[in-house]
């Protein structure tokens, strides 16, 4: 009954409290192309240990599977997470991906959010934070939404095409159903964007990811500058946040609005999701923010209180008004992101970002010395490309069959980059693993 929770009479029962006759009855309004005719083609049944082992051997036909060594990164990264950051985030009292609708009277829940913005200010260097959104892709598109609607009568924002192409699409398919114009800017051939040919007029918005899609990080100052200079408002996306222990943080440089993935802040890769869209800006763009925004308060006796002092969405205000229609929050991946950085601290993170720059800067001159190039001269972080004699596709195809994930071959999003290779290197990766995949990509 583990697996099977209804008895034959159980379901018998609910059966005639609704009024039907058999399970077939019950499914009669679905079209009959749409229903199952014949029974699943399942084997026969097994004991618990047995199905165990069945479904481990399905899964290792899987790539890649849990025997894997992966080196793919392009926007989700694997990293240790604490023990200790696994047990407080399954506590009751934080176990819930939503913010209430009466928040006042959750004071743990609105506290919890409360350290997450201020965590994600520190870290990206700005303001204020909202309490997070769905995605980095998700964020961004709301980043350039909210500059659309700062400049008011401007329909045109300039994206580098060195930015994630999910999130690029994300983009396109939020703008240009609403009309606005999106203006690509290329990269060089140092592997940052090239703003040179930046619109002088109707620009509302200039945004860069860094590090970029390729691992180099760009000139934030210089780019902040050449937006500035049209009148735009500067945006710096990212999808690993792990390098602003590092690096100078995006407000330092002169951005007006942060925004990405914080998948890498102790949230576990998951196939895929959930993950956690940041979002932080000048203090002067608050009433334009979307999402939400949890504030610190006193009560009526002096005490220390928390409530959501901003929620532009149309459940709370005039539809008109409405700033997004992102209606909650990521309320639990926020928290894991803010008990990681706790935990780590401050010197943890620096001392964890060095370690990821160390190891990638390791495998790029073991590459080197086996004569594959760096087509980009910019600094890294801990994703690079290499180009390869051959075909990415083929070398990609050998190294999965010998169970290990060489990175992510750029010819899938690029023209022109077939042998071009996005590698990812973590903490997660050991000497060995380095010098194994070095030795197999280049065979």
């Amino acid at each position: 009954m583990r697996y099977l929770p209804h008895t034959d009479s159980e379901i018998e029962n609910m059966l005639k409290v609704v009024g039907t006759d058999s399970l077939n009855d019950l499914f009669s309004p679905i079209a009959e192309d749409c229903r199952r005719t014949t029974p699943l083609n399942l084997p026969e049944p097994m004991t618990e240990w047995e199905l165990d082992r069945h479904m481990a051997s399905l899964a290792e036909n899987m790539g890649p599977s849990q025997k894997s060594m992966s080196f793919l990164g392009a926007g989700s990264y694997e990293h240790y997470i604490p023990a200790s950051l696994k047990h407080l985030v399954s506590r009751s009292e934080f176990y819930t991906a939503y913010t209430p609708y009466q928040p006042e009277v959750s004071q743990g829940t609105l506290q919890a959010i409360f350290e997450y913005q201020t965590l994600a200010s520190r870290l990206l260097g700005l303001e204020i934070s909202n309490a997070s959104m769905y995605d980095g892709a998700s964020a961004l598109a709301e980043a350039l939404l909210m500059a659309l609607r700062i400049s008011k009568k401007k329909s045109t924002v300039a994206l580098s095409t060195a930015i994630h192409p999910h999130y690029r699409q994300v983009v396109a398919t939020y703008l240009e159903p609403m009309g606005f114009t999106i203006v690509e800017l290329p990269w060089g051939q140092n592997g940052r964007s090239d703003l040179t040919d930046l619109p002088r007029e109707d620009l509302a918005a200039v945004a860069v990811q860094s590090p970029n899609f390729f691992g180099c990080i760009e000139d934030l100052a210089a780019c902040a500058q050449a937006a500035h200079s049209s009148q735009a408002l500067f945006i710096t996306a990212f999808t690993e946040p792990l390098a602003y222990g590092l690096v100078p943080s995006p407000g330092s440089q002169g951005a007006d609005v942060a925004c990405g993935e914080g998948q890498s802040l102790g949230i576990a890769q998951s196939f895929g999701g959930p993950g956690l869209g940041m979002f932080c800006s000048l203090k002067k763009y608050m009433r334009n923010l979307p999402g939400r925004l949890v504030g610190q308060t006193q009560d009526h006796l002096g005490k220390r209180g928390y409530v959501l002092t901003l929620a532009t969405r149309e459940q709370h205000i005039r539809r008109e008004k409405a700033t997004s229609n992102i209606c909650s929050n990521h309320g639990l991946c926020a928290t894991t992101a803010a008990m990681y950085l706790a935990s780590v601290g401050g010197t943890g993170l620096r001392e964890l970002a060095r370690l990821n720059r160390d190891k990638a800067e390791y495998a790029k001159q073991e590459f080197l010395a086996k004569g594959c190039s760096l087509p980009f001269s910019a600094p890294g972080f801990n994703e690079f490309v290499i180009q390869l004699p051959r075909d990415a596709e083929e070398v990609f195809a050998r190294c999965t069959n010998q169970g290990i994930v060489p990175g992510l071959p750029l010819g899938r999003f690029f023209s022109g980059l077939e042998d071009h290779l996005l590698i990812c290197v973590t903490e997660t990766k050991s000497k060995h693993d380095l010098d194994c995949l070095v030795k197999e990509v280049c065979s």
